[in-house]
């Protein structure tokens, strides 16, 4: 029995680092096409969502199952209830891409990308998601606190996009509209890094048996 309750958590592994894989394929054609200019593959990201949201289902499905069919307890248990809420930002992610993509597909940008970190920040994000999936199929501790950690990097960024920004409209108000879009094109950035940092939360708990949210209350 135990065989195959292993076998099963295996598959969730699996499962959870093909969801994994799939956010960062969304998050860096995301930023491939803002760097490109490449509107034929936003609009390819977005139609990809979909394979995300399947992927959630999948796995909510196999969860349910080794819930009901096997029963677990304590590590076991928490492992699977983590990745139940671990999909849930993994989807939202994956939606967050698709919105990036959404806005890349519309014709009013300029020919040329300002010199604002928004490659990179997006790089962080996609770092982010890829290690806090590693983290929970590894059980890595300090490589999930990492991650929480690394959010302050995506914030600054964040807010050094915003102060360019602010600065290339203060220049010439015709940036203005593009210059929005960038903006909100960073908050999106910034979401994700905040999901995967939910994530990595959730990898915690998994391992210690309690989460970062009743430590602060």
């Amino acid at each position: 029995m135990r065989n195959r309750f292993d076998a099963q958590l295996a598959q969730l592994n699996a499962e959870m680092i093909q969801m994994g894989s799939l956010c960062e394929r969304a998050i860096g054609g995301a930023v491939r096409a803002l760097v490109e200019g490449d509107s034929k593959l936003a609009a390819e990201i977005m139609a990809q969502d979909e394979e995300v949201n399947q992927q959630e289902k999948n796995i909510e499905s196999l969860c349910l199952k080794l819930l009901l069919q096997q029963q677990p307890v304590a590590r076991d248990l928490r492992q699977i209830s983590s990745a139940l809420k671990m999909i849930t930002d993994m989807e939202r992610i994956g939606d967050q891409a698709a919105d990036i993509a959404e806005i890349l597909v519309m014709e009013n940008r300029p020919v040329t990308m300002p010199n604002i970190p928004l490659e990179e920040m997006g790089r962080a994000t996609s770092k982010m998601v890829t290690d806090s999936v590693e983290a929970y199929v590894r059980k890595d501790l300090e490589g999930a606190r990492a991650v929480i950690d690394y959010d302050d990097v995506v914030d600054k960024l964040f807010d050094e996009v915003k102060a360019e920004l602010i600065n290339l409209i203060s220049q010439n108000k015709a940036n203005g509209e593009w210059a929005m879009d960038l903006l909100m094109i960073a908050k999106y950035f910034e979401r994700i890094g905040d999901h995967a940092t939910n994530i990595a939360e959730w990898v915690e708990f998994s391992i210690t048996g309690e989460h970062r949210s009743e430590r602060e209350l």
